[in-house]
């Protein structure tokens, strides 16, 4: 639902369990909770965060892009324990 001048959540934090299950958890937030990320991560899990407009980048090579098309650049980011 879309409604004007109601902005959507700008940040999608994904939730990655290092277990035999792999569940992952989306959450779509406006504002990341660092305090959570960090149990997260004190717990073992992986923890993804991406911006929910991200810039579609553009390949600067031909060969940079698989022949299917399905290849996606992305940026990531480590964060050092607080």
């Amino acid at each position: 639902m879309n409604i004007k001048g109601v902005k959507s959540p700008k940040f999608q934090v994904l939730f990655l369990r290092n277990d035999p299950s792999q569940e992952v958890e989306v959450h779509e937030v406006k504002q990341v909770d660092f305090q959570t990320v960090q149990e997260r991560l004190e717990n073992g899990e992986t923890v993804f965060i991406t911006s929910k407009d991200t810039q579609k980048l553009k390949p600067s090579r031909k060969d940079d892009v698989s022949v299917n098309g399905k290849t996606k650049l992305v940026t990531t980011f480590n964060l050092d324990h607080l």
